[in-house]
């Protein structure tokens, strides 16, 4: 059997997502800036999408600007808010769990002369509302914090975030990468002023994402040519890529009303998993984190390892984010909750997907224990060390 619980990395593209992309490979080839048929047909499938992705989060058509990624999108929102508002000021705020695409260009706005504070979080991975109303100053021009942490799925306060950032005037983003498709989003709700999604995180295709700009946010362009977008992202548009968003968003609304939810086979995972094996720590919040989300540290061994031969047993599964898993350092996100270098370094993300089913979960409450005893018994930690239950 194979198992796929890799879902926080990509979604596997819906049959019917890609059904609807087809006939603008083909048939429907224009471009939807041309003023012909071709072009009509090509303009009237990326409002339909527009539409569609602004139905899910709540929003107005006019305040979606499609994008080649969630990277993308956080580069523009933070980019474009704060080189619009020099004016205004030059202080940022985020968090120090926030994903590298916020993270790197929030380091790299440093470099020209911004001011960054970076939030802590507590043992969960939650950012503390009253600590972001603490940091703002009369030079504070966007709040960036993500609705959810990518690696342990934590779900932050976002609402209560909005409102003090709009009660103080300050712009307010929120990275909704991992969220959006897997719970409600609400713009309105929120008190976002930007917000990122991404579509291979929703079972669209890879290379289109979205960025919402509420009306009467300026932001400036990061890529400078045509007019495409209402003037805030020149390029011609992936016309096949943002009609297979439109549908994904379509498909993930009505899965949503439909009341949808991973979360009793999730906690059927976390259960088998921490009675499978002694030391081992949940990492997250208990209660406020994502459906599809469990996030564990092994004692004694390294997340890779367990990721090689999970593999090697037919199930897919990572160590923390796709985005870093090249690189050896342990995860900032774990270290910023607290966890020591050695425990960081054991961490094991499974992420399960709308498809997922009890026998996939079954099969990795099976296997996993020998994984980790196998690794255990070759592990010179271990065998310095008894393994006691974290």
């Amino acid at each position: 059997m194979k198992v796929y619980l890799d879902h926080a990395a990509t979604t596997p593209c819906d049959e019917r997502v890609i059904a609807a992309t087809q006939p603008f490979f083909g048939r429907y080839y224009g471009n939807a800036s041309s003023q012909h048929w071709q072009g009509e047909v090509a303009r009237a499938a990326v409002e339909a999408a527009r539409g569609q992705v602004a139905d899910l989060i709540g929003a107005n058509a006019k305040e979606i600007v499609f994008t080649s990624s969630g990277t993308e999108a956080n580069n523009a929102a933070l980019k474009g808010v704060v080189w619009g508002r020099r004016d205004k000021g030059n202080h940022i705020i985020t968090s120090a769990i926030e994903h590298h695409s916020v993270l790197e260009t929030a380091k790299f706005l440093e470099k020209e002369g911004f001011e960054v504070t970076y939030l802590p979080v507590d043992e969960y991975g939650m950012v503390s509302p009253k600590d972001v109303e603490k940091a703002i100053t009369e030079r504070t021009v966007l709040v960036s914090v993500m609705h959810a942490n990518n690696e342990v799925g934590t779900i932050q306060p976002i609402e209560e975030i909005g409102r003090l950032t709009r009660a103080r005037k300050v712009y307010f983003h929120t990275d909704a990468v991992q969220t959006v498709g897997s719970v409600p989003v609400d713009v309105e709700k929120f008190s976002a002023d930007l917000l990122s999604l991404s579509a291979h995180k929703l079972y669209g295709p890879k290379g289109v994402g979205a960025l919402y700009v509420r009306k009467g946010v300026f932001l400036q362009s990061l890529l400078h040519g045509g007019d495409q977008e209402g003037g805030r992202r020149a390029g011609t548009e992936n016309v096949a890529g943002i009609v297979g968003l439109g549908e994904a968003a379509r498909l993930a609304l009505q899965w949503l009303k439909e009341g949808a939810h991973l979360e009793a086979l999730r906690d059927r995972l976390i259960k088998g998993i921490l009675s499978g094996a002694s030391g081992i720590k949940l990492n997250g919040h208990p209660v406020r984190r994502l459906p599809g989300n469990v996030n564990v540290s092994v004692e004694y061994i390294e997340g890779e390892s367990m990721v090689l031969h999970l593999d090697a047993a037919g199930i897919a599964a990572s160590s923390g984010s796709a985005c870093s898993s090249t690189d050896l350092k342990p995860s900032h996100v774990l270290l910023a909750m607290g966890l020591s270098h050695e425990l960081a370094h054991g961490s094991l993300r499974l992420s399960l997907g709308k498809d997922t089913s009890e026998a996939e979960i079954d099969r990795v409450i099976t296997v996993l224990p020998g994984v980790i005893g196998k690794l255990r018994a070759m592990s010179p930690l271990a065998a310095k060390k008894e393994v006691v239950r974290v």
